[in-house]
């Protein structure tokens, strides 16, 4: 396993890793369509292109291949964080999240922020996260519940 600071070089790989985590999901949490408008966004959205050119973030490979990714964009927001179907629930994504918070930490800011989905909700609780409020957001269309989430991470 590597885990080192993601390059715009990357981004390809990024998407790839986005859209197999999406539609990996269960369709008991998630149904087709949902998927399908979620995972869209890695070509039709200009901000997941900016969270990985202008925001810092963090990947995992294992044997030079990427396997899960997280990025913070703006400075204190956890903007993007997902990892490949077939390596979800292994702990790769508490190793991401503590990169962040580290890496927040020494830039000397107070708190992070995101918006949790679903599946990474349980997550960012286990590690100390706080929600603000379930929130709906629309992505093409359809409906998606989310958590609006803080952590303050000042030592």
């Amino acid at each position: 396993m590597n885990l080192r600071q993601i390059t715009t070089k990357d981004q390809l790989e990024l998407k790839k890793v986005y859209f197999d985590s999406i539609q990996s999901l269960d369709e008991k949490i998630y149904s087709q369509e949902q998927k399908r408008a979620w995972s869209s966004q890695a070509w039709n959205n200009s901000n997941f292109d900016k969270s990985i050119t202008k925001g810092q973030g963090w990947l995992i490979s294992k044997q030079g291949v990427i396997i899960a990714f997280a990025t913070r964009y703006p400075t204190d927001r956890i903007a993007l964080f997902y990892c490949k179907g077939k390596y979800q629930r292994k702990g790769f994504g508490s190793k991401l999240l503590h990169k962040l918070e580290e890496e927040a930490k020494k830039e000397g800011l107070d708190s992070l922020s995101t918006e949790a989905s679903l599946i990474s909700y349980e997550l960012f609780l286990k590690n100390k996260w706080k929600t603000i409020r379930k929130e709906i957001v629309i992505i093409n269309n359809i409906f998606f519940e989310r958590y609006k989430m803080t952590k303050n991470i000042k030592s």
